[in-house]
């Protein structure tokens, strides 16, 4: 990898995590890990453009459907792609299906650009990832393999002690706070090469006296009420939240057209 590169554009492929859920910015929408890379990566390339065609919700399956011809043919100099974890967290998953279908995109995006970047996604501490970390590390070996084969980088997002705390997380328990993005923009950045402008991003927040008993169980009723309980019906009914929504940035434009 080369020291302080100069790309030229970026698109960014996957699901909520990328479309930058939770990072809300004053209007209601979702600012994010790539947005936050694009506006550092512009300042470094004159005309350089963006694309996030990341949609919420949407499983490998979807991902491969509707993202990855339309970035493959889009040329850019860097490409993004994290996705399959929606699928680890279904009750039910083909492992074997989620990684032919990983595959499948890193073997049509990888040609399409110069640098291909993959990412074991970060896990928040707490009994959902215990349940599901055995898929998790399996996604995770596969993307290592993948990025081995086919000469893409890996940020290791899930390995930083820092983005495994539950304060960098947003009250719905899936999506990271406006710091963890901060963060997680900073992990990319350095990984493709860029002098590091935090160089404490692995780090954890420093330790604060954890909330008392009734405050816990508060936080826990509040969650089911807003967030897990809305997240089985979608999943009973056959619905995702990503269902009609367009991609978040679907044309490859100057950086300047983004809101910051």
């Amino acid at each position: 990898m080369q020291t302080n590169p100069t790309y030229s554009s970026l698109v960014a492929v996957g699901d909520s995590f990328t479309e930058g859920m939770s990072d809300l910015l004053p209007d209601g929408s979702y600012r994010g890990w790539a947005d936050l890379l694009a506006g550092r990566m512009a300042a470094r390339a004159p005309g350089f453009r963006y694309a996030n065609l990341a949609v919420r919700g949407k499983l490998i399956r979807q991902i491969v459907d509707e993202q990855v011809e339309v970035a493959a043919a889009m040329q850019a100099d860097v490409i993004t792609l994290v996705g399959g974890l929606n699928d680890t967290l279904r009750p039910k998953c083909d492992m074997v299906r989620v990684r032919a279908l990983l595959t499948e995109a890193v073997e049509r995006l990888a040609p399409s650009c110069k640098q291909l970047v993959l990412m074991r996604s970060p896990g928040r501490q707490g009994p959902v990832l215990e349940r599901f970390r055995p898929r998790m590390e399996e996604l995770f070996a596969h993307v290592d393999e993948l990025a081995a084969r086919h000469g893409a980088v890996v940020v290791d997002l899930y390995g930083a002690p820092s983005l495994s705390d539950p304060r960098l997380w947003d009250v719905d328990r899936l999506h990271l706070s406006a710091e963890g993005h901060r963060r997680v923009a900073e992990a990319v950045w350095q990984t493709l090469g860029y002098d590091p402008e935090d160089t404490e991003w692995r780090t954890p927040v420093p330790a604060t006296l954890p909330p008392g008993w009734t405050s816990r169980r508060v936080a826990d009723a509040r969650f089911a009420r807003q967030h897990l309980l809305p997240w089985i019906g979608r999943r009973l009914t056959g619905r995702s939240s990503g269902d009609g929504r367009p991609a978040k940035r679907p044309d490859l434009m100057p950086y300047e057209d983004t809101v910051e």
